[in-house]
């Protein structure tokens, strides 16, 4: 395959990009901030400004033009076009700000970016792949020109809570990748967003006369399950030991392309087991708060999708881990969908459900009543219905428990379950609380409560650097348990004492560091990883970090 040659501020070979070119490269543009040497070495006199400015110095600028927008939308399109045109300056804007700049580039300024994306959509980035491609997939990837370690690679079906947006789902890979970068330090080079354009079934989106995507009804049954097969192949073919992420898809193809491919490829689905260990995370993290053991727990699920189920199973393997047993375990999980609590003999039960389908407990409507009846010390709301966790739910846990553990990680914003100020108002600021979207903080009763997210950027950063950093052939379950329980760890008493479950962001790179490592050090014990345990297993991951610098 034939890759471009990259240049960097020491390299002047004449095969080496020079000119225009190399300023429209993003991975090797460095703008204003080009030497006087370099610019004469690479062709660049003329071509820029005289004046050389310093990395610093372009940061502020950039900083502040973009605190001049006034929406974050504009924040959005305005740092989407730094990073088309230099990826280091871009990374370096986002490291060093991540508590700002997190939000606009990921949840929840992305699902507004994801719905406006074919009016906002400015330079392609990463590699759409339409069901129309059937056959010439492997052919396909080869145009992409750098040699991809990781793919974060969506079909569009169910983007965040705001359902089918088809090949506007792009924003999701371009924005996971983008924090693999920041938070781990994945390099930029090495990482490749795909859609799997297969139609939609967003009716807006067909009508749309700026939507991109193909506009057609989305490809269904064994003619999906070949097109997916087929990308797959030609991925691992294309880009061997590559780490493909499954992100966003439906609740149908979720579960069956994970357990489909997670014993013979190198994947995992964050939606299931991202999302899992990072609320298993908060869970044992809100436990060091109230003195509760997991395995006494009662957790009622408000969803039963990918995110409740995966958050029930892992959590059921950290009750059995501390002695429960099995039965013991899923009896202390429980989840409610639209139709009401997930009961044994009630109809059209798929099968993820089925497992916390308990059989001896009459059928319930609605959350409250579940609440009421089954008076769980935890409730976790993760199936994207804005303001479900209503003053009288919150009111009930608050009645029922000295410190409810209230979760509503639901995203976007506007999907929360409840605001953070809801949940410490209505439980008399005894919530042990977290959240899917960012949340300022709440003064109440003369205290200052800090709602950290339960963002799955906790989890998914450092789970990847530890398997491309240790070439593990496959991702499992024990390492997710692993990063949770390395997460919960980076969780300090000060950070408790005013509420928050989770490190602060600012400290995300030491703490991917750390998840990296204990999920490095799985796959070395397990004989998953290729070649033996290092002696300095951190020191390895350290070695593979990308930093943004010139």
């Amino acid at each position: 395959m034939n890759r471009p040659a990259r240049v960097s501020a020491h390299s002047t070979s004449s095969d080496s990009v020079h000119g225009m070119a190399l300023l429209r490269d993003p991975l090797l543009n460095k703008g204003t901030a080009f030497t006087a040497q370099e610019r004469d070495d690479l062709g660049l006199r003329g071509l820029l400004p005289p004046c050389v400015l310093t990395m610093e110095t372009q940061v502020e600028r950039v900083l502040v033009n973009l605190r001049t927008l006034p929406t974050d939308l504009e924040k959005y399109v305005a740092l989407n076009a730094l990073h088309d045109r230099n990826e280091a300056l871009f990374f370096r804007v986002v490291v060093d700000n991540i508590d700002e700049i997190q939000p606009i580039i990921y949840t929840p300024t992305v699902g507004l970016a994801c719905q406006k994306y074919g009016l906002i959509f400015q330079r392609p980035r990463g590699m759409f792949i339409s069901s129309r491609d059937r056959g010439q997939i492997a052919e396909i990837l080869k145009n992409w020109p750098y040699p991809a370690k990781l793919i974060v690679v969506t079909d569009g079906e169910r983007i965040l809570g705001l359902g089918d947006l088809g090949a506007n789902g792009m924003g999701i890979p371009v924005g996971k990748l983008s924090l693999y970068s920041a938070c781990a330090g994945v390099h930029p080079e090495t990482c490749l967003p795909i859609v799997l354009d297969v139609g939609t079934n967003n009716e807006e989106l067909l009508k749309d006369p700026y939507y991109l995507g193909l506009r057609e009804r989305r490809l269904t049954g064994e003619a999906y399950d070949s097109f997916v097969d087929e990308f797959m192949v030609a991925a691992r073919k294309t880009f061997p030991g590559v780490l493909i992420q499954f992100e966003d898809f439906a609740n149908h193809s979720a579960f069956k392309l994970l357990h489909k491919y997670r014993d013979e490829a190198c994947v995992f689905n964050d939606d299931i087991q991202g999302t899992a260990a990072v609320a298993l995370a908060g869970l044992f993290s809100a436990l060091r708060v109230n003195g509760g053991k997991l395995k006494d727990q009662r957790i009622l699920f408000l969803g039963a999708g990918e995110a409740a189920t995966g958050i029930a199973d892992l959590v059921t393997s950290a009750m059995m881990a501390e002695g429960a047993s099995e039965a013991e375990a899923l009896r202390r999980n429980w989840l409610v969908d639209s139709r009401g609590l997930v009961v044994g003999g009630r109809e059209g039960l798929s099968g993820h459900k089925l497992r916390y389908a308990h059989a001896d407990q009459a059928p319930i409507a609605d959350f409250l009543t579940a609440i009421r009846t089954l008076k769980p010390t935890a409730i976790i709301g993760v199936a994207a219905v804005g303001g479900a966790f209503t003053p009288d739910v919150l009111k009930a846990m608050a009645e029922l428990n000295e410190q409810p553990i209230v979760f509503a990680l639901s995203n976007p914003t506007s999907k929360a379950e409840c605001s953070a100020e809801d949940a410490y108002r209505y439980t008399g600021g005894r919530a042990l609380f977290a959240c899917g979207s960012p949340y300022d903080p709440v003064k109440l009763n003369g205290r200052t409560f800090v709602p950290r997210q339960g963002n799955n950027s906790y989890i998914f950063p450092g789970v990847g650097l530890g398997v491309i950093a240790s070439r593990s052939r496959l991702v499992t379950d024990e390492m997710f348990m692993a990063a949770a329980h390395t997460l919960a760890d980076c969780v300090g008493k000060d950070d408790l004492a005013q509420g928050s479950l989770y490190p602060a962001l600012p400290r995300i790179r030491e703490v991917s560091v750390r998840i990296a490592a204990a999920v490095a050090d799985v796959a070395f014990q397990r004989g998953l990883a290729d070649g033996p345990a290092p002696n300095d297993v951190k020191g390895l991951v350290q070695s593979q970090m990308y930093e943004p610098q010139y």
